[in-house]
């Protein structure tokens, strides 16, 4: 499903639109609201639970069991009351060329076991520090560029 949205630019100019210090940031709604996205599929997926204890750590938003769709987050710090609550997938390498109130200019996609951010720390520190509103939502944008992918095991299988 990830690697379908990104293969079809569905994250391109997307915004993040819930931040919140010490827990995570959350995107991928075409809609910008938290409300939108959905799978390639139309509906929604079911989980694939892969347990992590770690910090920058990729996972499905979702809004209950078996309800994964278009939004995705990742988390600034270790978070392991949330396994066997959200599916985690991907490795992201995050490139930049500058912010512009905190953009991702470029980030580099891989699926595998292992899921969290490798690189582009001050990335992510950057947009964690970003200002917020009382429901969480950036006071400036944070803009997701777009997406590349670089490895596709799914595509590679075949």
């Amino acid at each position: 499903n990830f690697l379908a949205l990104c293969a079809t630019n569905s994250y391109d100019n997307t915004t993040f639109h819930r931040n919140m210090k010490g827990f995570m940031i959350q995107g991928g709604d075409p809609t910008g609201t938290g409300k939108g996205g959905e799978s390639i599929w139309g509906g929604a997926i079911d989980d694939e639970f892969h347990p992590q204890n770690r910090v920058r750590i990729v996972s499905m938003a979702n809004s209950g069991p078996n309800t994964n769709k278009q939004q995705f987050f990742i988390t600034y710090a270790k978070q392991p009351h949330l396994n066997n609550v959200y599916t985690v997938f991907g490795k992201y390498d995050i490139e930049y060329s500058h912010l512009i109130p905190p953009v991702i200019q470029n980030v580099r996609a891989l699926t595998i076991p292992s899921t969290r951010v490798i690189d582009g720390f001050d990335v992510l520190d950057a947009m964690e520090k970003a200002q917020v509103d009382a429901k969480f939502r950036p006071l400036k944008d944070i803009v997701l560029r777009n997406v590349t992918i670089h490895a596709n095991p799914i595509a590679d299988f075949k």
